[in-house]
């Protein structure tokens, strides 16, 4: 019997972030294995909300349709008075899609049902997540990491040329590599429970006590299920009785509302809110994602949002150096992401600190994640410097364009997929020869693509002749005028792609 070839790659963690990069690198043909300590698949809804960023990254992943099929919208907010009175307002400001932002709303969809689509794509991969299977020790050198495994079946040495840490806040692989994960306790405890309730309807987000810090409570009917979610902030060095009779209590101290009674929790857990930045997010071939990297509190639904895109950012990265690109493509991915967890995670403790005031918590665009951008990064070249529309680094836009064979065509869709994509506006077919892992797509009267209704045009402010080069992760890498078109030539070895045939 042939013996099964170790993998490149050896991901621990199997949480929206390791499963996420699993599937990219999956997508790419790179082997990895996904192993998580946990007997059986995490059942909570810690994270509960999917920002609009991270739906344009779940499309390209193609698992978007499956999870709006199962989850559903925000809803509004109703803060309860004593009284018995309500004032009412939408949790979130947002806009109406455009063509270059087709995803204004964020997704509400608890964080058990996100993963198990996310599994069930990695499978569709070829991919599994190994339960029950936890790291124990590693060592590496310069060729290669060993993972020491505990698992059902015993202990396992396993060497693989990358290992990444998506294991959690407590990551054992930042504490093996030790890497400091400075910051702060914000001095709040809460719980967060999953449960069956009854006594609420279920056409809004509830808030009692709104803006007291030691008597409030939020219950937020879960999208996708026919449970609630129960949020509220908790005494320190106080046991708090997380079962269906103690939250019962809680609840009716808080509302003053005995028809509310709690029937079953499905998940339930106290904690601490910590606001912590790895020093470092890469130690030679041993890298961290998501919370292992970063924590923030759960104010603005950044978390989940930040950790998957910390791994779509380092998928394309991994598989390149994998397939023999320098490895200093891999010191990019700290340059660009841990500014965003940074910036993300000020966020987050901002809006903590409006709800300590007592100021109404609203949701801006900042929360959505579509400004995010990498213009200081090493990978974003512009020549020459541009006036109007993208830069190089910033996410690239949608544009629904017409195929020259008269069919609706959407910019996405040429997008989507493991490959580089290059938009030539008004070009010469001979400017750029085809590479593997390349796809160019020409717009303009001599091109496959006609932009008749100025889409286009309006999102990138393109100059004839001018070239888009656009990252497997969505973010533009290059922008070239037809003068300069031979700074690509330079660009695609340093990331990895192939040469021209």
């Amino acid at each position: 019997m042939a013996s099964t070839p170790s993998p490149d790659v050896l991901i621990c963690g199997a949480g929206a972030a390791g499963l996420t990069l699993a599937i990219d690198l999956a997508r790419r043909g790179v082997r990895a294995r996904v192993i998580e300590k946990l007997a059986s698949p995490f059942q909570g809804s810690r994270g509960k909300g999917i920002q609009p960023r991270t739906l344009e990254v779940f499309e390209d992943l193609g698992v978007l349709d499956r999870l709006v099929a199962i989850g559903g919208p925000y809803p509004p907010q109703r803060i309860h008075a004593a009284d018995g009175s309500f004032v009412e307002s939408p949790l979130m400001e947002t806009s109406p899609a455009t063509p270059a932002e087709p995803f204004q709303q964020p997704l509400m969809l608890p964080q058990f049902l996100t993963e198990g689509v996310l599994r069930d794509r990695l499978v569709e991969l070829g991919g599994q997540v190994d339960f029950a299977c936890e790291l124990v020790g590693l060592e590496q050198d310069e060729a290669g990491v060993t993972a020491s495994l505990r698992g059902s079946q015993g202990d396992e040495m396993l060497r693989v040329r990358y290992l990444v840490g998506a294991d959690g806040g407590r990551s054992f692989v930042r504490k093996s590599l030790g890497i400091d994960f400075p910051g702060k306790t914000l001095g709040v405890r809460a719980i967060v429970a999953d449960v069956v309730l009854t006594g609420l309807d279920r056409d809004a987000w509830h808030r009692f006590q709104d803006g007291d810090m030691a008597q409030q409570v939020m219950i937020c009917p879960l999208a996708g299920t026919d449970l609630f979610q129960v949020q509220a902030p908790i005494p320190h060095g106080v046991d708090v009785d997380l079962s269906a009779e103690g939250l019962s209590a809680l609840l009716l101290a808080r509302t003053g509302r005995p028809q509310i009674q709690v029937h079953a929790v499905h998940w339930a857990s106290a904690y601490e809110m910590n606001a912590r930045l790895a020093d470092r997010y890469r130690a030679g071939r041993v890298l961290l994602v998501g919370d292992a990297a970063h924590i923030h509190p759960p104010t603005g639904g950044q978390g989940l949002n930040t950790s998957v895109q910390d791994a779509y950012n380092l998928g394309w990265k991994l598989a390149a150096v994998a397939g023999g690109a320098d490895r200093a493509l891999l010191d990019t991915f700290e340059a660009e992401r841990r500014p965003v967890a940074a910036q993300m995670l000020g966020l987050a403790t901002r809006l903590l600190d409006e709800a300590k005031a007592g100021q109404m918590m609203r949701r801006r665009r900042d929360v959505q994640q579509l400004d995010i951008a990498y213009p200081a990064s090493p990978l974003a070249v512009e020549r020459p410097a541009r006036a109007a529309g993208v830069r190089a680094g910033d996410r690239a836009p949608d544009a629904p364009m017409i195929g020259a064979a008269g069919q609706p065509r959407r910019l996405f869709d040429l997008l989507q997929g493991p490959h580089w994509t290059l938009l030539g506006y008004e070009t010469q077919r001979a400017d750029v020869e085809p590479r593997a892992g390349l796809r160019i797509h020409r717009i303009g009267a001599k091109g496959e693509l006609r932009d008749d209704a100025g889409h286009f045009r309006a999102a990138y402010a393109p100059q004839e002749g001018d070239w888009v080069l656009v990252r497997p992760d969505g973010y533009i890498g290059a922008i070239v005028g037809a003068e300069d078109v031979g700074e690509l030539q330079d660009y695609f070895p340093r990331v990895g792609l192939g040469r021209s045939h």
